[in-house]
C-alpha cells in the first residue's frame, strides 16, 4: 500500500513558539514524523534573550538545524569553537548543537527549518 501525497501549511501549524515581538516559530509534523518549521526573528532579536528562557536556560542551543534562510541576515556562533559564521538569503545550513544566534541589521529574518523523525524538536 503506497501513502498519498501529504501537504501541510505554516499558516495552520501543529504547535507555535511565540516570542512576542521578537517574532516566533510555526511547526507543522507530517505523518512519518517529519517535521517543518517556519521561522521569523525580527530585528533585535537573539537567542540569549528571546528563546533561551524558552528551552530552559541551556549553556548554549542544544538542537542540530537544517535549513534555508529566506530573508535577513542571521548571525550564528558555535560557543567552544568561537566560530561565527553569517547566514543570509539563498544559504542552505546545517548547525549542530552548541550554539548561539541573533539578527543582524534591521530586516526580519526568515527560516525554513528541517528535522527528520529521529530528531523532531520545537525549533
Amino acid at each position: 500500500m503506497t501513502m498519498g501525497i501529504e501537504t501541510r501549511r505554516f499558516d495552520a501549524p501543529d504547535d507555535r513558539i511565540d516570542m512576542k515581538d521578537a517574532g516566533g516559530i510555526s511547526i507543522v509534523k507530517m505523518a512519518h514524523g517529519n517535521t517543518g518549521m517556519h521561522a521569523i526573528f525580527e530585528p533585535g532579536w537573539t537567542w540569549e534573550k528571546d528563546e533561551k528562557p524558552l528551552l530552559g536556560f541551556p549553556d548554549s542551543c542544544p538542537m542540530h538545524h537544517t535549513g534555508y534562510c529566506i530573508s535577513g541576515k542571521l548571525i550564528v556562533r558555535m560557543i567552544e569553537a568561537d566560530q561565527v559564521t553569517s547566514i543570509s538569503p539563498g544559504d542552505f545550513f546545517e548547525i549542530p548543537p552548541g550554539h548561539d544566534a541573533y539578527v543582524e541589521g534591521s530586516e526580519r529574518v526568515e527560516l525554513i527549518l528541517f528535522a527528520p523523525p529521529e530528531h523532531s524538536h520545537t525549533n
